[in-house]
């Protein structure tokens, strides 16, 4: 009995409307009691044959790309149905629950095709990134052994050197000048230092005897004399400070800035003529040597590098030669004007003349800062 209601229940036909969901169906009362009596013999099963059974339904399921869909009855004809494997697009599972459809999203195969490609592109990026430096630090040592080699050769007298006696006097004489320039300013910033510590000496004596005069009426001329006398030295201090500290910025602006600039330039032309000495060394040798084939390709490279170096060497012996011509014009020119502030100043100050002194400031357009104007402000200290 059982069998023939399970058959019945298995022949009939379940129908689909366009969404996949199952229609309503008619009220069957065998099929009822069929599900009944079928749910009943599943309750008697055991655990251990129910586990046994779903480990094999897992195993040996079905593939559900070889699944079809069936849109027609039991025992219809093949046309209706279709191969899930032919359908494109996100993957559907269906969650029992809520009895929706959630797509399934994953890499396609074309989104591993882009991934794969921008791997490689990157791959490939870094690789020539990776070439590059290894030609230029290739290239940097093989100019650093043969830059060395020539100055060891030189040092010890085997190797020849390029000579300009002319430009290698006048660069020693740049270097003797910019040493003795420092020692000026060295001595003059001494000279700064020992006379503001007298000024300020000054200033607070001067300060001192007008209190003691206003406390001692039996001295208060002498005091008060004493006092107006310190008090004009240190006005007149600090306006020869004034002109001091300009000789000063003037003399170390043509040492450290304009002297600097054109001893750099020369060091980058003594560079450019060991490189040119080096590769002249290398294009001797390789003429010495045999005339096959490769030779003569490797005699053509050290000549052609030869050539650039060579360039480069003139380019920058003419620039020495210009800025030491520039160097020389503007270091009379500076010195003309500082030294003779330097000697108006001095000599006014210590004749006693302040508005000589105050006419030497103005004549090289000197401003005095107002006392008090080095302090920083309280917003400035927070």
């Amino acid at each position: 009995m059982t069998d023939s209601i399970m058959s019945k229940a298995a022949t009939m036909e379940i129908p689909i409307n366009g969404n996949g969901d199952t229609g309503t169906l008619p009220e069957d009362d065998s099929l009822e009691q069929a599900a009944k009596l079928q749910w009943s013999l599943d309750e008697k099963v055991g655990s251990s044959r129910g586990t046994r059974d779903l480990q094999q339904v897992m195993v040996s399921g079905p593939n559900l790309n070889e699944t079809s869909i069936v849109s027609g009855g039991y025992g219809g004809t093949a046309e209706g149905i279709i191969p899930t494997s032919s359908i494109k697009g996100p993957a559907i599972r269906y969650n029992a629950e809520f009895n929706k459809r959630i797509p399934v999203t994953g890499l396609g195969p074309n989104m591993h095709h882009s991934s794969s490609s921008s791997s490689m592109s990157a791959d490939q990026t870094t690789r020539g990134v990776a070439v590059e430096k290894l030609e230029t630090v290739k290239k940097w040592g093989l100019n650093t052994y043969k830059c060395t080699k020539q100055m060891i050769s030189e040092r010890f007298g085997r190797g020849s050197r390029t000579v300009d006696l002319e430009l290698e006097a006048q660069i020693e004489v740049l270097r003797d000048t910019k040493r003795k320039y420092e020692s000026v300013l060295r001595l003059a910033r001494a000279l700064t230092n020992h006379f503001y510590n007298m000024v300020q000496t000054q200033h607070a004596l001067g300060d001192t005897f007008a209190e003691l005069s206003q406390k001692s009426p039996e001295l208060r001329d002498e005091f008060g004399y004493n006092a107006e006398t310190q008090k004009l030295l240190c006005k007149n201090g600090e306006t020869l400070l004034g002109a001091i500290n300009f000789f000063v910025s003037s003399i170390n602006t043509l040492v450290n800035k304009t002297m600097e600039d054109t001893l750099m330039t020369i060091k980058m032309y003594e560079n450019a003529r060991l490189e040119f000495d080096a590769y002249r060394s290398d294009l001797e040798e390789l003429s010495l040597g045999p005339r096959d084939a490769l030779a003569m390709a490797r005699i053509d490279a050290a000549q052609e590098q030869h050539q650039l170096h060579k360039e480069k060497y003139e380019r920058l012996r003419s620039d020495v030669i210009i800025k030491l011509k520039f160097l020389e014009e503007n270091k009379v020119k500076v010195m003309h004007k500082q030294l003779l502030l330097f000697h108006n100043a001095i000599s006014a100050y210590f004749a006693g003349n302040q508005q000589q002194l105050e006419q030497t400031l103005k004549q090289f357009n000197i401003k005095l800062k107002p006392p008090g104007a080095d302090k920083p402000s309280w917003l400035e200290e927070q």
